[in-house]
C-alpha cells in the first residue's frame, strides 16, 4: 500500500502565523503490530489513550516531504483506541523553515492494511489553550515562542475537549519521502538545581552543563498570574541573559490557581539556566529540560590523555548536542543547517562515532542538496525560503560531498546531486571576467562572508561589489578539485578539464605580492590573511617553496588569525606543508584555546574564543563548528 493513499492533509477553517490545530479521532486495535504514519507543516505531538508518543517533524520541502513511521503498539489496547494529534504551524519564513501550506497528514495501518486515515471524518479545532497569532520571536533564525494559558485545558487530547467539527481540507500536493535518520530519544528529566531566588516571585535554576531538550515544569500558584520562563546559556548581573538586542528567550505560561504541570514536546530549548518569575508569588515544585538524544555508538578515543582527553570529551558533547533532526550550529540561539558549519561536524562524526555517523551526514548533505535558488547556488541554510545566502559555503558543499564519498565509499549520493554541484559550479564560473577570475556576487541577498577575521566577514553587506577576490577563486579552485575527485570515483566524465588550473594562474598574477611571498585578500584590500594563504597552499596557488614561507609565517602570528571555525584551513595548509613539522604547533593551539574553555568550567565548546562576550554578548557557547578537535586528534595522534 503506497503511504496516505487514503489520507487527507487536513487543518482547521484558519490560516495565519503561529497557529495551533488540534486534531482527534477513535480506532480499533484488532491486530498488531500498528504504526502511525505522519507527517506536518511545521510540527506535530502525537499522543494515543491520552500517552505522550512521539514528536518532531523533519526539516523539509513542500517537493521533498518527510514522514515519520512510528510504532504505536505498545500504546493501545484491545477495542476502541484514541489519537490525538497537536499540531503547530509557524506560518512565516525562518532561517531554519521552508514556509509552507499548513496541514497535517497521517494513517495508521497494520500488516499494510489501513486502519485509519486522516480526512474529513477527524475532529479538529483551533488549540484553546495555545495562544494562537501571537507571532513572539526568540531569534530571527529560531523563530516562534509560545504562550500557554493552562486555565483553558480539558484534556482534549483523552476527548473530552468541546469545540471539535469536521477537519477541513488543506490544498497541499507533496512529494513524499520516509524519514532519513532514526527519532531522537528521550532521556529521564534533567532537573534544575535552585542556585538564587529573589523573594517568593523569582527563582534561577541551573542544569549543571549545556543542555538540548524538552521544557517541563511544575509549580502551586495562588493567582493566575503570567509565569515567564526564560533560559539561556549566560548569567549576566545574577540573572539569565534574556534580552540580548532583538532576541528574546523566554516563554509565558498562565497558571491556574492550585498545582500545575506542563510540558512542552516541540520546542526545544538548549543552554544551562532557566529563570522562571511571577509579578505574584508561586512556588515552583520542579524545573527541568527533557534531553533530546540522537543514538550514536562512539569509538574508542583511549589513545589520548590529560588535557586532550578533557578537550576531546568537550567536543564530542557538543557535536552530539548540535545533533537535531540535522546538524546545526548552535543549539541555544539558531538551530540551523548551514553547508560549512555542518562540513566541520561531518569531519568530526567521521572519527568520533563508530559507523562514521554516514547516514547522519548523508541525510544534512541530501537536506543542503534539495535547496532551490533562482541562481543556483544554496541559500544560506537548509531548509528555508529567505532570499538570502552566503554564496562562499555552496562551494565548501561541494567539498564536504566528497569528503563523504571518500570516507562512507557510498557514491550514489554524489550521483543523486550531480546536477545540483555541476548548477553551483556553473554558478560561479559564469561570473569569470575577462581578467579569468570570478567576480564576487553584489546583491543585499548574497553575504561575501568567509570568516569571523579581519577583511573576511563580507560587511557591510550593502557595500559589496563584482570586485573579485582571492578567497572566492581559491574555493573554486578547491571545489573544482573536488568534484574532479568524485568524477573519478563515480567514474563519470569531468567536465571542466583545466579550469582549476586556470584560475590558479590567475589569482597568482593578481594577487601574489612577489616582495613578501604572500597572497592579499583583493586589491582594494591588500592584507594579508591567513585564509587567503591558507587556501593558496592547499589548492597549489603558492609554489612549494613560498607555501613553507607562508607557514612559517603564519606559526609566527605574522597574518590576519583565522577564527576558531575556520582553523581547518589553515590546518590543513600546515599538514601539506609539513605534518610532522607542524604537528606540535596545531596541537599547542587547539590545547590553548579549548583549554581556556576548560578552564572556565565550560562543557561544550564555543562558538569563538572570545566566548559569552563575542557578537555583542551573544557569543554561543555550544557551536558545533568548533568541534574540530576530534578530526585532527585522530589525524595527528592516533
Amino acid at each position: 500500500m503506497k503511504v496516505f493513499e487514503n489520507s487527507k492533509w487536513i487543518w482547521i477553517d484558519e490560516d495565519g502565523p503561529d497557529l495551533y490545530a488540534e486534531f482527534y479521532d477513535s480506532f480499533e486495535a484488532k491486530d498488531k503490530p500498528l504504526f502511525v504514519n505522519i507527517s506536518a507543516d511545521s510540527d506535530y505531538t502525537l499522543f494515543i489513550n491520552g500517552r505522550y508518543v512521539a514528536s518532531n517533524q523533519y526539516g523539509d520541502f513542500e517537493y521533498y516531504k518527510i514522514y515519520d513511521t512510528i510504532d504505536i503498539s505498545s500504546y493501545v489496547t484491545s477495542g476502541t483506541n484514541k489519537i490525538a494529534i497537536l499540531a503547530w504551524h509557524f506560518g512565516e519564513v525562518f532561517m531554519r523553515h521552508y514556509k509552507q501550506t499548513a496541514g497535517i497528514i497521517y494513517e495508521i495501518v497494520s500488516d499494510s492494511a489501513l486502519v485509519l486515515a486522516s480526512g474529513t471524518g477527524t475532529r479538529a479545532r483551533k488549540s484553546r489553550a495555545y495562544m494562537n497569532g501571537r507571532a513572539k520571536k526568540i531569534t530571527s533564525q529560531l523563530g516562534f515562542s509560545f504562550g500557554y494559558d493552562a486555565r483553558l485545558e480539558d484534556n482534549w487530547i483523552n476527548g473530552e475537549g468541546e469545540g471539535f467539527s469536521s477537519a477541513t481540507l488543506s490544498d497541499k500536493k507533496c512529494e513524499f519521502y520516509p524519514r532519513p535518520i532514526e527519532k531522537h530519544r528521550l532521556l529521564n528529566n534533567r532537573y534544575g538545581k535552585l542556585i538564587k531566588k529573589w523573594g517568593k516571585n523569582r527563582y534561577l535554576y541551573d542544569l549543571g552543563e549545556e543542555t538540548v531538550g524538552l521544557l517541563s515544569f511544575s509549580l502551586d500558584a495562588k493567582t493566575e498570574d503570567t509565569v515567564t520562563v526564560s533560559w539561556g546559556e549566560h548569567i549576566i548581573d545574577g540573572s539569565v541573559r534574556r534580552i540580548i538586542s532583538d532576541r528574546d528567550f523566554s516563554i509565558e505560561y498562565r497558571p491556574t490557581k492550585g498545582h500545575n504541570e506542563y510540558t512542552n514536546y516541540m520546542l526545544r530549548f538548549a543552554g544551562r539556566y532557566i529563570e522562571i518569575s511571577s509579578e505574584s508569588a508561586f512556588t515552583p515544585i520542579s524545573v527541568s529540560l527533557i534531553p533530546c538524544v540522537y543514538p550514536t555508538k562512539k569509538r574508542d578515543a583511549s589513545f589520548l590523555s590529560g588535557k586532550d582527553k578533557l578537550i576531546y570529551d568537550l567536543s564530542l558533547n557538543t557535536l552530539e548536542l548540535c545533533m537535531m533532526e540535522h546538524y546545526v550550529d548552535c543549539p541555544w540561539r539558531e538551530q540551523c543547517l548551514y553547508a560549512f558549519d555542518s562540513r566541520n561536524q561531518m569531519l568530526s562524526g567521521y572519527y568520533a562515532f563508530r559507523d562514521g555517523n554516514f547516514n547522519y551526514a548523508r541525510a544534512n548533505l541530501k537536506l543542503l542538496g534539495m535547496d532551490r535558488r533562482e541562481d543556483k547556488i544554496l541559500s544560506i541554510c537548509s531548509p528555508t525560503k529567505r532570499d538570502f545566502t552566503i554564496p562562499s559555503f555552496s562551494l565548501h558543499f561541494v567539498v564536504a560531498l566528497w569528503e563523504y564519498t571518500k570516507y562512507s565509499s557510498d557514491i550514489s549520493l554524489a550521483l543523486e546531486l550531480d546536477e545540483k554541484v555541476r548548477d553551483i559550479l556553473d554558478a560561479f564560473l559564469a561570473r569569470r571576467r575577462e581578467d579569468g577570475l570570478i567576480a564576487c556576487f553584489a546583491t543585499e541577498a548574497h553575504w561575501n562572508f568567509y570568516d569571523w577575521s579581519e577583511g573576511s566577514d563580507g560587511y557591510p553587506i550593502k557595500a559589496n561589489t563584482e570586485e573579485p577576490d582571492a578567497v572566492l577563486n581559491l574555493l573554486a579552485v578547491r571545489a573544482l578539485e573536488a568534484y574532479k575527485r568524485i568524477c573519478r570515483a563515480a567514474k563519470i566524465e569531468f567536465p571542466y578539464r583545466n579550469l582549476a588550473r586556470e584560475i590558479t594562474s590567475f589569482v597568482r598574477m593578481s594577487f601574489l605580492d612577489k616582495k613578501t611571498g604572500l597572497f592579499i585578500m583583493k586589491k582594494s584590500a591588500p592584507i594579508y590573511t591567513e585564509l587567503v594563504n591558507s587556501l593558496a597552499i592547499i589548492t597549489g596557488a603558492a609554489s612549494k617553496k613560498e607555501a613553507k614561507s607562508i607557514a612559517e609565517k603564519m606559526a609566527k602570528g605574522e597574518l590576519i588569525e583565522l577564527s576558531l571555525s575556520m582553523r581547518t584551513i589553515r590546518y590543513d595548509a600546515y599538514i601539506k606543508v609539513d605534518k610532522d613539522a607542524f604537528r606540535d604547533k596545531i596541537l599547542g593551539e587547539i590545547r590553548e584555546d579549548y583549554g581556556k574553555m576548560l578552564d572556565e568550567g565550560a562543557t561544550s565548546v564555543w562558538e569563538t574564543v572570545l566566548g559569552a562576550a563575542d557578537f555583542k554578548n551573544a557569543g554561543s557557547l555550544c557551536h558545533g563548528w568548533s568541534s574540530i578537535p576530534i578530526y585532527y586528534y585522530n589525524l595527528l595522534l592516533k
